[in-house]
């Protein structure tokens, strides 16, 4: 069975218009040709019946022509005309991002005969943001809920400190680290849904507190945090979730740094902040890829969730920043687009 065309009102108008000019020209043409032969009932000659066929050709014919070929081009650009709000309102539609929450067509810019569609676009759109804040509500729930009864299991394998307490001790702080991960998602995704102010944030002061957080959790694994700041670079955004996305990225190259080495987080001297790690280094694909909910890279630990990536990507992504990757400098961050750049250019290594 093949595929029906689509439809297309314009078409349709069109080649509705054009018949109903050639129905009433033929019949104007039948009606002039009926009062002719009148004429002609007392007219035998051939000459007689030339000369009327030329009147109507040039009395009828040639002006329904001259009529017809404007009236063409002039239908067409009245169809086009009033069909272009449809095509503004779609490209509008084409520039949302599909994970942006809220978003509603603007009834005015449809056609009045086109707005009960746009209504009930709109009425659907609300209903699928109600049933993905059900489910991340729900999720973040469960996860508030889990994390008393891990944070009582740990304490009780702490007492225990046998060799199993220790193994089952690793389970539980993957468990718990995962409860974070679901939480942070459901808190960045109700900032998308219910978009929350905007506060100028020091990019460095977001990097210190990270480092400070966690240059004593390195130092237990034997390995170390450093800062390393040039300018200072401050953005629009939210200081909390900021912090999360950099915290992400230090766990994962803690993850794939070896014993001794060092885990470098960078700001500046433009609006980034990167972290730096002594793994294998991250691709382009390989980031998007990893971006994706769940999705692991092949040296990740049996403790990994999938979410710290996604996590950082959908933070990038309110901020208007962008999740990038330097494959030769092994460092993944964050890019904004706009910054209040402070005029010292200094730099400063911290460990």
């Amino acid at each position: 069975m093949g595929i029906k065309a689509p439809h297309s009102v314009s078409r349709r108008l069109t080649r509705g218009l054009a018949w109903t000019g050639v129905f009433g020209g033929l019949a104007l043409i039948i009606f002039v040709s009926f009062d002719v032969e009148v004429m002609l009932e007392q007219k035998s000659s051939a000459d007689g019946w030339r000369g009327e066929w030329l009147e109507i050709a040039e009395h009828v014919v040639l002006p329904l022509l001259l009529l017809m070929v404007p009236m063409f081009f002039a239908v067409r650009w009245v169809i086009r005309t009033s069909l272009a709000p449809l095509s503004t309102a779609a490209a509008h539609m084409d520039s949302v991002v599909g994970t942006d929450r809220g978003f509603r067509v603007n009834l005015e810019e449809f056609p009045l005969e086109t707005q009960p569609f746009a209504r009930a676009l709109n009425d659907l759109l609300a209903r699928l943001d109600d049933v993905a804040e059900q489910r991340e509500a729900f999720a973040a729930n469960v996860a508030h809920e889990l994390r008393t009864p891990l944070a009582i299991l740990m304490i009780e394998l702490d007492r225990l400190g046998s060799p199993d307490a220790l193994r089952l001790k690793k389970d539980v702080a993957a468990m718990k680290r995962l409860v974070g991960q679901i939480m942070m998602m459901a808190q960045v995704e109700a900032h998308v849904a219910r978009p929350v102010s905007h506060d100028i944030v020091s990019l460095p002061d977001v990097a210190m507190d990270v480092t400070n957080r966690f240059a004593p959790l390195a130092a237990e694994q034997g390995r170390h945090v450093a800062l390393a700041v040039e300018g200072e670079p401050m953005v629009s955004g939210i200081r909390e979730t900021l912090a999360a996305a950099v915290s992400n990225l230090v766990e994962n190259a803690l993850r794939v740094t070896p014993e001794g080495g060092t885990v470098v987080i960078a700001v500046g001297p433009d609006a980034r902040i990167c972290v730096r790690d002594e793994g294998a280094g991250l691709s382009v694909a390989d980031l998007a890829a990893l971006s994706q909910r769940f999705a692991r890279a092949d040296h990740a630990n049996a403790g990994g969730a999938g979410l710290g990536l996604a996590i950082v990507a959908r933070i990038a992504e309110i901020h208007h920043a962008r999740l990038i990757t330097n494959p030769d400098r092994k460092e993944i961050g964050l890019l904004f687009q706009g910054a209040y750049q402070i005029a010292d250019q200094s730099d400063r290594q911290l460990s």
